[in-house]
């Protein structure tokens, strides 16, 4: 069974010079350019089977984070499809979601409840939530006063909680403390052996060969290499060792909107 599908995925983004260019375009009434293209994602097919852990190498600015994005629901694509099969949860960037005015508790209760998980069931796993996150009496303080390290802890106990279909992490965990890295990985692991199917943006390869079924290597906003972990962790360090050296040009010249 699929879990997520995307199908010709690209993404666009306009590029200005100057915040005057974008008033000049509109002032134009989109009859002269004033931009340059920006494609994070250009073509991208992917299938991630139900139960299987992904994991996504590729270089800084080789379009990961976007495609997590466009999978979590908080960008929509350019061009092509996206099909989700399941409850989707997602760490993201650090205190992505977060209202910063509001308790650990208030925003726990509130992500859940826009997942349309109801208040009566969140409030059930509360007391789950604060024991996995393990930042004692700031639960109940506004997360503006929360370290980095504290996010991560309220967002993957967040995240986890509401037993999701289709988990995906971006590099947010990298900034936890070494012993909460242990005991997401332990609940990572318990999370596929039930099925869970979980997408992994990650540098670290060693991550990717011990834990996932699959790697996708993103160069340049491309798939250059999918497969086993250990046909494409090699491409990866490729591209690694020569800085990208072979990595496709992102801009096109300005075009008639």
């Amino acid at each position: 069974m699929i879990a997520v599908e995307l199908t010709n995925i690209s993404k666009r983004y306009n590029i200005y010079d100057r915040p005057i260019d974008r008033l000049k375009e509109l002032a134009w009434r989109n009859q002269r350019c004033f931009h340059k293209e920006f494609w994070a994602l250009r073509d991208v097919n992917l299938t991630c089977e139900k139960g299987q852990m992904t994991g996504v190498l590729g270089p800084n600015g080789s379009g990961k984070s976007t495609l997590l994005q466009l999978m979590a629901g908080v960008l929509t694509p350019t061009t092509g499809t996206i099909t989700i099969n399941g409850l989707v949860t997602a760490i993201l960037e650090l205190g992505a979601g977060f209202q910063p005015d509001h308790t650990g508790r208030e925003n726990a209760l509130l992500n859940g409840m826009i997942l349309g998980i109801t208040r009566d069931d969140m409030l059930r796993k509360m007391d789950g939530i604060e024991e996995f996150a393990e930042i004692g009496d700031f639960f109940d303080q506004p997360t503006k006063t929360y370290s980095s390290g504290m996010i991560v802890r309220l967002a993957f106990a967040c995240a986890v909680a509401v037993e999701p279909d289709i988990l995906l992490v971006d590099e947010a965990l990298a900034v936890g403390d070494a012993q909460f890295q242990l005991k997401c990985f332990d609940r990572i692991n318990a999370l596929r052996r039930e099925g869970t199917t979980i997408i992994l943006v990650t540098h670290d390869s060693s991550l990717v060969a011990s834990m996932c079924h699959k790697a996708v290597l993103f160069n340049g906003g491309r798939i250059v290499a999918a497969g086993p972990p250990d046909t494409v962790i090699p491409v990866f360090k490729k591209i690694m060792d020569t800085a990208g050296a072979i990595e496709p040009k992102h801009f096109t010249a300005p075009v008639a909107v």
